[in-house]
C-alpha cells in the first residue's frame, strides 16, 4: 500500500519498528510515509474517533475501531470509492515507469526470504 499522500512505497521493513505511521481516511485504512510526517500536518487529514477525538483509527473487517477508547462503529464507504492524496495537484510524483522494477523488487525481495539465489 502506497503513501495516501505522494504515494511512495514501503520497501522491505528492517526488524523493529516502522518509520511509517498508520491512519485512517475516508473510512479507509492508509499509509503516511516519514518523509510526509515531516513535511505536512499529515494527521490533520486523517478521519478522527467520533467518542474521543482522536486519530488513533484502525480500520478492518468493515469497521474503523478507535485504538485511544474502544469505540467502534461501521466503515461508510462508497462502492469503488477510493482515498486521494490531499495534496495540490502540482505537488505529485512523477507517474512511477513501468519498466519492470517493481517485479525484480519483488523478486529480490523473494529470494531474500527464501533464501534462493538470483536468477540471472
Amino acid at each position: 500500500m502506497p503513501c495516501f499522500r505522494c504515494g511512495a512505497r514501503q520497501t522491505d521493513p528492517v526488524r523493529g519498528a516502522s518509520p511509517w505511521k498508520r491512519g485512517v481516511r475516508a473510512d479507509r485504512q492508509v499509509l503516511i510515509c516519514p518523509g510526509c510526517q515531516t513535511a505536512h500536518d499529515w494527521a490533520a487529514d486523517l478521519d478522527r474517533c467520533a467518542g474521543c477525538g482522536s486519530s488513533a483509527l484502525v480500520c478492518r473487517l468493515g469497521e474503523v475501531e478507535c485504538r485511544d477508547c474502544g469505540h467502534v462503529r461501521a466503515a461508510d464507504r462508497p462502492s469503488g470509492g477510493r482515498v486521494c492524496s490531499g495534496a495540490p495537484p502540482g505537488d505529485a510524483p512523477p507517474e512511477p515507469e513501468r519498466d519492470g522494477r517493481l517485479s525484480e523488487e519483488v523478486a529480490a525481495a523473494l529470494n531474500r526470504v527464501l533464501k534462493r539465489r538470483p536468477s540471472s
